[in-house]
């Protein structure tokens, strides 16, 4: 399996990608962990890709994409792996499909599954703006869906809970329509190939496992 996980901020890709590699069947790739550890390690990517966020700039698609394809060339990722949060737009998506071998004897070809986490955008509001982070351990709470015993203090550490910049409301509208704009196009691209299948992500995260597994081919056993 060689798979792109779409989804708006909050849909909880990243959960199910972690899930069915807990499973190890696959390798997951988040984009942003992956700059985050080039930016870490110094190598000559991440300082070329630092380069540009400390001008305020966006990440140039090639060096993306040579991250990925470094990172999916390396003997852990095999021939089974998830791209979390990367491609988000139809360049990038096409750039990627270029890059990928064509040769079905190279260790990796191309994608064989896209799928789309769908979830109502009141939802998706709701997910972000009720977010508390820890300021002293980093535990994530939810005022809704997992809040603390004490309303503004952390369970785990006992520290001062806060809510991201980017967790209010007027600002989570914003990325969520930019988002929107950018992935449309991409589902249309990843449909019309026969690649992309709908997962129902409004639900409890183990219902959205099981249908995400069943459309995969790898049921839960």
């Amino acid at each position: 399996m060689r798979a792109v996980f779409l989804g708006a901020p909050g849909a909880g890709k990243g959960t199910q990608a972690k899930m069915l590699a807990d499973r190890g069947e696959s390798l997951h790739i988040s984009s942003g962990d992956m700059l985050r550890e080039h930016r870490n390690r110094g190598t000559a990517l991440g300082e070329r890709a630092q380069g540009f966020m400390d001008q305020g700039q966006l990440v140039p698609d090639e060096l993306i994409i040579a991250m990925i394809l470094e990172r999916i060339g390396q003997p852990d990722a095999g021939d089974a792996w998830i791209l979390d949060g990367f491609p988000r737009t139809l360049p990038q998506a096409q750039a990627l499909d270029q890059s990928l071998p064509a040769d079905a004897s190279a260790a990796s070809v191309g994608l064989t599954h896209v799928a789309y986490f769908e979830v109502p955008q009141e939802i998706l509001v709701r997910r972000l703006t009720g977010r508390r982070n820890c300021a002293q351990c980093g535990a994530i709470w939810h005022v809704e869906f997992k809040p603390t015993k004490q309303d503004g203090v952390c369970d785990a550490c006992g520290g001062e809970l806060t809510q991201r910049a980017d967790d209010r409301e007027d600002v989570v509208v914003q990325r969520l329509e930019a988002y929107r704009s950018q992935t449309e196009p991409l589902l249309d691209y990843y449909r019309s190939r026969g690649l992309l299948i709908d997962v129902n992500a409004d639900q409890a995260p183990e219902a959205v496992f099981g249908e995400l597994t069943n459309k995969l081919g790898r049921p839960v056993s």
